[in-house]
């Protein structure tokens, strides 16, 4: 008897242990993934209500990158890259007499742009918080910000002074706070270029890579969106090579920031996937999505989302024409960390979000599978080194 009881708490226990370590996008969902890679990451941090996802996600990605190098765990302050790039927006914006973007937006070509005008701080010296809130809102700095530049380019005289950058700054430095010039950090005292240097940011080793019929392959382009304001290149590879660098990265050790079309049926944080169903009649959409807060947008419910179902096979053809006809835009920022397979054995990536952990049942992660990743993708942010030589070759990268 005393044997019997012992097998049943042991069958229990082995039972628990099962039970929490069963992956899964959500409680109740039938899909079981299994790990195959999961690469070294930071915390999840919340971008709260502002359109800065290109900052989170990037330097998500960084962070891990000087894991990976043996640089140690950091964690970088997302708002002075805003901060500094909100400048070179309005000079942009300026520039091109107010019929630029000017906006919360970016791309993930501005923290090289940033970080090697400025460098970088870690986030205990520039949390960017100055205006008595615990969170981020930048609402009111957006408002303020673009009837400023609006009115410079308006301006009755015709001719700018000396002086816009000021008060552009000014406002900037109000509600994020005046960059430091000198830091301590670790015991050691630091500017934002020499704490770049420290940890060893050099930006030339990043690459973008993306993939569309409109230009040749394995030239390098300024992908057509309107966050694309530093008007930065990238490498245009096929649909395949961009899929196979995707996954022999994670491989490899390397993970990436990617750059994506959310508002697809099949994308859904509350529901920790992001898919192509074959039918997308199974999904039901209610209310919109919010292109720069965090509340993961319109509720969506389907059997899509409960179970493993076919998915679309989605080609170059069609990625373009979604591209074309504005079916496909630029989205969300986001930083892919490793793959899983469910229970099919379908590969899914790993991906870390920049709205907290409280909207899904996946600590702030979701899955997203290959035909989403092919079909609505906008580009991917990495090392070069995780090119194969022959792709290096193709591109002219050394």
């Amino acid at each position: 008897m005393k044997k019997i009881i012992l097998s049943v708490v042991a069958l229990a226990m082995a039972a628990t242990n099962f039970a929490q370590d069963t992956i899964t996008n959500k409680k109740g969902s039938e899909y079981v993934f299994t790990e195959l890679k999961n690469l070294d990451e930071t915390p999840v941090q919340n971008q709260n209500r502002t359109g800065t996802c290109w900052s989170f996600s990037a330097l998500s990605f960084i962070e891990s990158e000087l894991i990976r190098k043996g640089k140690g765990e950091h964690d970088l302050s997302e708002m002075f890259i805003v901060r500094n790039a909100y400048i070179g927006k309005a000079e942009n914006y300026l520039r091109y007499y107010g019929t630029f973007n000017f906006g919360p937006g970016g791309a993930f070509h501005d923290i090289p742009w940033v970080i090697r005008r400025y460098g970088i701080v870690p986030e205990s010296a520039y949390k960017g918080l100055n205006y008595g809130s615990e969170t981020h809102n930048h609402s009111e700095l957006n408002s303020a910000l673009k009837g400023m530049v609006d009115a410079f380019v308006k301006n009755p005289q015709k001719k700018l002074t000396p002086s816009w950058i000021k008060a552009v700054e000014g406002v900037v430095d109000a509600y994020l706070g005046e960059v430091p010039e000198k830091f301590t950090y670790q015991g050691k005292e630091f500017t934002p270029l020499s704490f770049a240097k420290h940890i060893g940011l050099d930006m030339d080793n990043y690459i973008s890579l993306t993939s569309f019929t409109h230009h040749p392959q394995y030239s390098s382009f300024v992908i057509e969106v309107p966050d694309n304001w530093a008007m930065q290149s990238s490498y245009n590879v096929s649909l395949e090579e961009l899929t196979d660098v995707a996954l022999s990265s994670l491989k490899d050790g390397y993970s990436w920031a990617w750059g994506s079309d959310v508002s697809e049926k099949g994308f859904s944080f509350k529901n920790g996937l992001a898919i192509v169903p074959a039918n997308d009649s199974l999904i039901a959409v209610k209310g919109k999505d919010n292109k720069h807060f965090n509340d993961a947008g319109a509720d969506k419910k389907g059997n899509a989302f409960d179970s493993p179902m076919e998915e679309k096979v989605i080609n170059a053809k069609m990625r373009q024409e979604g591209y074309d006809n504005y079916s496909t835009t630029d989205d969300h920022g986001m930083h892919v960390t490793g793959t899983v397979k469910d229970q099919n054995d379908t590969k899914y990536f790993i991906v870390k979000n920049s709205w907290g952990t409280k909207y899904n049942d996946c600590d702030g992660y979701f899955y997203c599978s290959i035909p989403f990743f092919q079909y609505k993708s906008i580009n991917i942010f990495m090392h070069k080194d995780a090119l194969s030589k022959g792709l290096k070759n193709k591109l002219g990268i050394d």
